[in-house]
C-alpha cells in the first residue's frame, strides 16, 4: 500500500481523518508546557495564553528521531509513505522528515509543499485523489511537485497584533492598520509569506473584495475543491465568504476548515482565506 501522511499544519480536520491521512503533530509551547498540535491543545488555549501573557506561543517541528519512529511503523507494515510538510521556509519539519526518509531505502518520500495550512492540505488531498486513480508513489510525487506553484495560499487577517508579536510587521504598521481598519493580503510566494494588496474597511467588506480579486486573478482553476479556512472566525464572516465563493467560482466542493493551533498562533483570531489550485 501507499500511505499518505502530513504534518499537523495542513488544517485538514475531518477531511483528512475520513481519508485515513496520517498526521505528525508539531509542538506548541506555552511557557514551560509543551503540547501536540491537534491532540491536546485548541486554538482557544492560544487566545487565552496570548491575552494573559502578551506573547505568542512557540512552536517546534518533530525531530528526526520522531519522524523515523513515525515512518518505521508504516514501512514495517509493508507500506510506502508519501509525507507532506509545511514550507521549509516556515519550519524545519520538512528538513527533519527528509533526513529521516533516507533511512528507509526509497520507501519514504518527503515533500516540501511550499505552502501552509490548507494550501498544504490541497496538495495532500490531490495526492489522495491520484492514489485512488492508481498512480504510483513516484507519479504522485512528480505531479504534486509540479502543482506546488499553482496553489493559491492566501488569507486576510482581522488585526495585526499576532503578526506584530511574531516579528512580521512593525509596531507602527500594526497601530496604523488597526486604527484605519487596514487588512493586508498575506500570501505564499515560493514558500515564503509576503504582504500583498491592502484592503480597507470592515472585515466583511474586505473579504468580499479579496474573493472578487481572486476570481479575477485566477479565471482558470481546478474545480475539484477549495477550502475556506479560518482561525475561529465569526460565523457571519464565514457565511460572507461562502456566499461570495458560490457566486464567483464553480467548485465541486467548498470545504470549511478551522486552523489548528500552530497556524492560529501566528495569525490570530478571525483570519480567513480562500485556498485552491489554479490551472
Amino acid at each position: 500500500m501507499i500511505r499518505i501522511t502530513t504534518d499537523s499544519t495542513c488544517d485538514l480536520g475531518v477531511n483528512g481523518t475520513e481519508r485515513g491521512i496520517g498526521i505528525m503533530p508539531l509542538s506548541v509551547i506555552l511557557g514551560e508546557e509543551s503540547f501536540r498540535d491537534g491532540v491536546n491543545i485548541t486554538p482557544q488555549n492560544i487566545f487565552d495564553y496570548v491575552a494573559k501573557t502578551g506573547t505568542l506561543p512557540k512552536t517546534a517541528a518533530p525531530s528526526i528521531g520522531d519522524y523515523e519512529d513515525f515512518f518505521s511503523k508504516m514501512v514495517e507494515a509493508g507500506d510506502t509513505v508519501i509525507h507532506f510538510d509545511i514550507s521549509a521556509r516556515s519550519s524545519s519539519s520538512y528538513e527533519h522528515a527528509e533526513a529521516a526518509s533516507k533511512r528507509f531505502d526509497g520507501r519514504v518520500f518527503a515533500v516540501d509543499t511550499k505552502a501552509l495550512s490548507s494550501g498544504q492540505g490541497l496538495l495532500v488531498m490531490k495526492a489522495y485523489d491520484l492514489l485512488q486513480e492508481g498512480k504510483s508513489a513516484e507519479e504522485i510525487v512528480g505531479i504534486v511537485n509540479e502543482l506546488r506553484p499553482k496553489v493559491n495560499t492566501s488569507f486576510i487577517p482581522d488585526r495585526l497584533d499576532y503578526l506584530y508579536k511574531g516579528g512580521r510587521c512593525s509596531r507602527m504598521t500594526m497601530y496604523g492598520a488597526n486604527l484605519l481598519k487596514i487588512h493586508p493580503l498575506i500570501e505564499m510566494n515560493d514558500g515564503q509569506l509576503v504582504p500583498g494588496k491592502k484592503y480597507r474597511g470592515s472585515m466583511d467588506k474586505c473579504i468580499t473584495a479579496y474573493i472578487r480579486d481572486l476570481a479575477e486573478r485566477y479565471p482558470n482553476y481546478d474545480k475539484t475543491r477549495c477550502f475556506i479556512t479560518h482561525s475561529s472566525a465569526d460565523e457571519a464572516l464565514v457565511e460572507v465568504a461562502r456566499k461570495q465563493v458560490g457566486e464567483l467560482f464553480g467548485f465541486d466542493a467548498v470545504l470549511e476548515t478551522v486552523a489548528g493551533s500552530v497556524i492560529t498562533g501566528h495569525c490570530g483570531r478571525n483570519t480567513l482565506g480562500v485556498l485552491f489550485i489554479a490551472e
